[in-house]
């Protein structure tokens, strides 16, 4: 064993993408959703990790801040109420990302969010890139609403975006 070869890819890979959410409360798997779309209908850069951590942000993200290696670049995709028209994409700041939901373990909890800030003030790019629910139930009810699955490609599309721009960096860095 040399060097860091011990750390699990998502620590040494240079670019993350994190989806967030859970599959069984209705807009809640937005994240997850995207991340399986992204997995089947691209061929995404060696350099870039694509991971599907549903409820789990939080333990991925503590083992990233005492990882000695990082990503340079993470994006966590979720779902959130903001208030918007159901299914509009958009990027939060993470000081933006709501406290309602701290009665959940997605990335909004506030464990979550700090580790997300720690890992920036490390360095790392960190990126919230989210989708307005349409609905949230209260009990198990799976699939996600139809304004909401609509903008499951597209939510995939400005990711591979948002990655050929970073991947031409790592490119332009590495040559």
């Amino acid at each position: 064993m040399k060097g860091n070869d011990y750390l699990p890819d998502f620590c040494t890979k240079p670019v993350l993408v994190l989806g967030c959410g859970n599959r069984l409360f209705g807009d809640d798997g937005f994240g997850c959703e995207v991340v399986e779309h992204l997995q089947t209908h691209y061929r995404l850069p060696d350099d870039v990790y694509v991971m599907d951590v549903g409820t789990g942000a939080r333990k991925l993200l503590f083992t990233l801040c005492l990882s000695p290696e990082r990503p340079r670049q993470i994006i966590l995709v979720d779902a959130v109420d903001k208030g918007r028209t159901p299914g509009e994409i958009f990027e939060l700041s993470l000081d933006d990302l709501p406290a309602e939901k701290s009665d959940d373990f997605s990335l909004h909890q506030v464990p979550s969010s700090n580790l997300a800030k720690e890992l920036k003030e490390a360095g790392v790019d960190v990126r919230v890139v989210v989708c307005q629910v349409g609905r949230v139930p209260e009990s198990v009810e799976p699939g996600l609403s139809e304004p909401v699955a609509r903008a499951v490609p597209r939510m995939a599309a400005e990711i591979v975006r948002l990655l050929s721009a970073v991947s031409q960096e790592l490119s332009v860095q590495a040559g």
